[in-house]
């Protein structure tokens, strides 16, 4: 099993920043990928960014490309979310995943491990 458990989100003003973290534990894999998706209420949950174990490949929702960057730290098992120039629209809960495997997969039934999300609210 893996434990994924996220924080950083909050309430921000529009055109504000705010860094998410994810930090893993448990059974680890000798290659996976990191994904962090998004959910508004009535909405389904849709795919954001992510990230291969050693960063070489990344992939972003159309959404966010040049307004959010994914990263991450092997050493401390952790995948980040830096969210700049922030809009109202961004405002949801955001869930961080993980699966074994190099691709950055996009759709939420690719990924077996969730956390239990972190709100992000942004105000206009």
């Amino acid at each position: 099993q893996v434990q994924l458990i996220e924080s950083g989100g909050g309430l921000v003003q529009a055109g504000g920043s705010l860094r998410l973290s994810c930090a893993a534990s448990g059974r680890t894999f000798s290659s996976y990928t990191m994904g962090w998706f998004r959910q508004s209420p009535g909405k389904e949950r849709e795919f954001v960014a992510a990230i291969s174990w050693d960063g070489s490949i990344t992939n972003y929702a159309d959404s966010v490309k040049g307004r959010f960057t994914i990263s991450n730290d092997n050493a401390k098992h952790t995948v980040y979310l830096q969210m700049s120039s922030l809009k109202p629209e961004d405002t949801a809960v955001y869930y961080c995943a993980a699966r074994g495997g190099l691709q950055p997969y996009i759709r939420p039934r690719d990924y077996d491990y969730w956390g239990q999300g972190t709100q992000v609210t942004v105000s206009s």
